[in-house]
């Protein structure tokens, strides 16, 4: 049959197009000739395995920060180890959201108000993702808890109160135009040797989600170092919880560590999660044993994935807050990936008047409860709140760094009934401001019918500090008062500029837009003229955490887009 003149060039392409179309088409996996049919099914998984990944979905690219000068940006794209037990296609790790702080024009708003925070986790949570390859999702970065994981040499001379304050101004690495104001309380030094006895439980999560190395394995390992601290008039119990809580070691003297070591190594995880009844009964072990003048603590070891009986975060929240008023305090240590509860975990310790610590290597095990046990058991001073008064002749506007959940009302202050932040032997808390001095431009347009000139006041005096706390027996807070000088310091020292880089970098992973301009080069080269006498080597490695973010770029976003 002969086709029309006009058919056929048309049938000619139709038939190219179909050809081309098979040669481009990426091949199937094919069977190997000869296979069984089990042997056919593994080929084509492996085949499958090896295929590239498709691209990261629209939820994880918004997660897309800001890090360097350039146009470049980091993704956080949750990955999970899928080759051990437990493992979940979707990661559903939970954080509290977090706004930044506002910027505050002194005319209207002089007074800031906050409770200090001696918590670290999210540092060490912040570097777990990090050495995964990762950036953590914006709402894991908490400033403060960046910024207190280091050690700083600040004056502790306290002149028989619990802790020193002091104060450092220096010109903003990250805009020239303002400044930056540290606010620095040192606690005194309490040996090991000094700290009164210690009734401490041990509340530990054997459910199926803790059955990961990074769960179970590292909780026993971590608390063993832990055992090899206890003292003969220390004492311990250990209470373990699943589908429903049990005491598996009744409160043991210090002196028994073998007996508490193999008590520690017969758990084994599987089952659900009772955490409001392990966190009960663990509460009662304590009440037990209770030391009058002694140190009452659990230490919950948990990835704070709660699924049977109480779950919800403000029932788990309100019974912390309840049993603080026995006297037993709480500390909450996280562990594992993927499911991990970093919101309740922070809050739990926060209401239950202790402390929060993420461990995801054993270094930090040995650095949160051997090299910092004085810190992270003993407490020098309860409910600390600071209070800063800016001079509005010399200060405009201000932005506190950080805290953004430690926040108090003004009149909070004053009212003893308000809780807050407890402090530990030794413990190093720093709060940065970002100050805009008298007559500079800031980042609010002055109004029109403001008066142009701020009335003259205490002209050397930056602003007024007022700190209040109670001491550990409780009762009436003490009060602190004392100024805030203007001076600059020209060459500041290296523990300011130091917390200036890490400040830095933690705007940087929440794409804040106040360090637009000042990339990881710059924080790079801000810190490495820090490092000081580095005993532990945490600030090298916080240089390296920093060179691995800068690894991470991803320029489908520029730095403007990241930040709005």
């Amino acid at each position: 049959m002969t086709l029309h003149p006009v058919v056929q060039p048309l049938l000619a392409g139709f038939t190219l197009t179909l050809l081309l179309a098979a040669c481009s088409a990426p091949e199937s996996p094919q069977a190997p000739a000869g296979n069984s049919p089990a042997e056919t099914q593994a080929e084509l998984a492996k085949t499958k395995s090896e295929m590239p990944s498709p691209p990261l979905a629209a939820a994880a690219a918004k997660r897309m920060m800001a890090l360097p000068a350039s146009a470049e940006v980091m993704a956080y794209a949750p990955q999970a180890d899928n080759s051990l037990p437990g493992y979940r296609d979707v990661p559903r790790e939970q954080y509290q959201a977090l706004t930044d702080n506002p910027v505050q024009l002194v005319s209207e708003q002089p007074v800031s108000t906050f409770s200090i925070d001696v918590d670290t986790g999210s540092y060490a949570n912040v570097r777990r993702f990090l050495n995964a390859g990762q950036l953590p999702p914006r709402d894991a970065v908490r400033l403060e808890e960046l910024v207190n994981y280091f050690p700083y040499d600040y004056p502790s001379r306290a002149d028989g109160r619990p802790f020193a304050v002091s104060s450092e101004l220096m010109t903003t690495p990250w805009n020239p135009q303002t400044r930056l104001l540290r606010l620095a309380v040192a606690a005194q030094e309490q040996g090991l040797a000094a700290l009164p006895p210690a009734n401490l439980v041990f509340l530990v999560d054997v459910s199926g989600s803790m059955d990961r190395r990074e769960g179970l394995p590292m909780v026993q390992a971590t608390l063993k170092l832990l055992v090899e601290q206890l003292r003969a008039e220390d004492r311990v119990a250990l209470v373990t919880y699943a589908g429903d809580a049990r005491v598996v070691l009744a409160s043991t003297p210090g002196s028994e560590k073998a007996r508490i070591r193999t008590a520690i190594d017969q758990l084994s995880a599987g089952g659900g999660t009772a955490g409001a009844s392990g966190i009960q009964l663990a509460y009662q072990q304590a009440r037990q044993s209770l030391l009058k003048d002694g140190i009452n603590r659990i230490l919950l070891a948990t990835d704070g994935d709660f699924n049977v009986g109480i779950s919800d975060f403000a029932s788990l929240k309100a019974m912390a807050e309840r049993e603080r008023r026995s006297g037993v305090s709480l500390t909450t240590l996280g562990f594992g990936v993927d499911n991990y509860n970093e919101q309740l975990m922070e809050q739990l310790a926060d209401a239950g008047d202790g402390n929060y610590a993420y461990i995801d290597t054993l270094q930090e095990a040995r650095k949160v409860l051997v090299e910092q046990l004085a810190s992270t058991l003993s407490v020098v001073a309860r409910d600390v709140k600071l209070q800063v008064e800016f001079n509005p002749a010399q200060v405009s506007q201000y932005r506190l760094l950080g805290y953004e959940n430690r926040q108090l009302k003004r009149e909070d202050f004053n009212n003893d009934q308000v809780d807050a932040g407890e402090i530990g032997a030794g413990q190093r808390v720093t709060a940065l401001y970002e100050i805009v001095p008298a007559g500079q431009k800031g980042w609010i347009e002055p109004l029109r019918y403001q008066a142009s000139e701020s009335p003259a006041s205490n002209s050397g005096e930056l602003a007024w500090l007022r700190l209040r706390y109670k001491t550990v027996t409780g009762g009436q807070s003490q009060l602190i008062e004392q100024p805030l000088p203007a001076q600059v310091v020209v060459q500041p020292s290296a523990d300011l500029r130091f917390a200036a880089a890490v400040a830095a970098f933690a705007q940087q992973l929440r794409g804040e837009r106040y360090t637009q301009g000042f990339g990881a080069d710059a924080t790079l080269a801000l810190a490495r003229g820090a490092l000081a006498d580095d005993r532990f080597g945490l600030r090298h490695e916080f240089v390296q955490l920093v060179e691995l973010a800068q690894s991470l770029h991803n320029p489908a976003l520029s730095t403007q887009d990241a930040v709005q």
